[in-house]
């Protein structure tokens, strides 16, 4: 098992991304802190993590919230007595999020209070769990559009992943010595509720295709199998990486330096 005796932080744990991450790093033998502001929809993936045999416990948690942040890493030391991984995932993709014109500031606060501070929140009381543990590697999940912009305007969206890859390499310099590595997930375009939601017409959803080299939509799953390798032992060489899980559309349309 490649994260034996280890445990994992997972916000945004219900759906999508963040429930495949649990599930996997469960059957890798990690204890999961399954981190969720919908209470319904973590409980259901404790129950799928128990019932395969794994240990979870259920956080409720806003991650925009200071409070609730520092307690949900409280809540993995008490259930657990440490913290190996911390995965900053949980995000919004508002649907009236457009150009700079057309998006309403509460929709640009909403999206930097989640997708962005979130991130930061989740550092700034993970890493000293971290440092208790002896180390540790944080996995925040940015974007595809934080590198290449989005065909379909997401302003708020786009921007908050970009403040997501500055902080993450920031923060991989400041704790390299420590043992802690931190690193960017970047997936693609995929087929998630969260996405699909965003893209609600065929027109939408085809701009988006046009532009990826494999011709498809990536999985939920398929991120978590990459976010699996930067949890791990395996990558303990790797720290400030944009890792992107792509499909070819930022080799597609990104200029080499």
């Amino acid at each position: 098992m490649r994260l034996k005796e280890k445990v994992a932080l997972i916000t945004g744990a219900g759906s999508g991304i963040g429930r495949e991450m649990a599930l996997l790093f469960a059957r890798e033998g990690a204890g999961i802190v399954v981190v969720d502001i919908n209470q319904e929809d973590g409980g259901r993936v404790v129950e799928e993590v128990v019932s395969s045999g794994g240990k979870a416990c259920l956080v409720r948690a806003d991650v925009s919230c200071a409070d609730d942040t520092k307690a949900m890493v409280d809540q993995a030391e008490q259930e657990f007595g440490r913290l190996d991984i911390l995965v900053n995932n949980a995000g919004i993709m508002h649907s009236e999020d457009g150009d700079s014109t057309s998006t309403d500031e509460a929709v640009w606060d909403l999206t930097m209070n989640v997708n962005l501070k979130g991130v930061f929140l989740g550092c700034k009381y993970g890493i000293p769990a971290l440092r208790r543990s002896g180390g540790g590697s944080i996995i925040n999940t940015a974007s595809f559009v934080a590198r290449v912009g989005a065909a379909t305007p997401q302003v708020a969206y786009t921007a908050s992943k970009g403040g997501v890859l500055a902080m993450t390499r920031e923060l991989a310099v400041i704790h390299a010595r420590e043992g802690i590595r931190v690193n960017a997930l970047c997936p693609g375009p995929l087929q998630t509720e969260l996405l699909m939601k965003f893209l609600d017409t065929e027109e939408k959803k085809q701009r988006r295709l046009v532009h990826i080299p494999m011709g498809r939509f990536g999985q939920a799953a398929e991120m978590a199998q990459a976010a699996l390798f930067l949890a791990s032992d395996e990558s303990s060489y790797v720290t400030g990486s944009e890792f992107l899980v792509d499909g070819g559309i930022t080799a597609a349309y990104v200029t080499p330096e």
